[in-house]
């Protein structure tokens, strides 16, 4: 869980991580246990594409009836305002970054420049003002960085 604590520091993400891992364990061993650690934050980045793609879509049938935002399909079932947004905006991530969507935030974050070293950086600030960016990576991190605070 350390590792994937300093791969959610900007300062850090992979590059640090894979250095201090061969420093510490010797080049093959330090690229497996990277591997391992890339494999790792990549299922745990599904589990929270899992978790909050589906909170981020709620069906509330009192709200829905009761809103002037919602229409009503030939079908004759109702779709709230906001649930069509989230479908228009995550279609449109998926042809932004011709992948599965929201599964490119963490590639995005990854491939993005590491943040220039500095003592008063404050991670979890960092997070929450990118976090309009990064919806679900953000909500992983905070987890991630308060679990490893504690």
């Amino acid at each position: 869980m350390i590792f994937i604590a300093s791969v959610l520091d900007p300062r850090n993400k992979f590059e640090y991580v894979e250095g201090a891992l061969e420093e510490l364990f010797g080049e093959k061993k330090g690229k497996k246990i990277n591997a391992e650690v890339y494999a790792y934050m990549n299922s745990l980045f599904g589990e929270y594409l899992k978790k909050y793609s589906t909170e981020s879509c709620p069906q509330s049938p009192s709200s829905s009836t009761s809103s002037n935002n919602t229409s009503n399909t030939p079908s004759g079932s109702v779709i709230s305002a906001s649930k069509i947004r989230t479908k228009l905006s995550l279609k449109k991530q998926k042809e932004d970054n011709g992948s599965g969507g929201a599964k490119s935030e963490l590639d995005k974050y990854i491939s993005e420049e590491q943040e220039p070293f500095s003592e008063e950086f404050d991670i979890l600030s960092w997070w929450k003002t990118h976090a309009p960016r990064f919806p679900i990576l953000s909500e992983l991190a905070r987890d991630v960085l308060e679990f490893i605070d504690s």
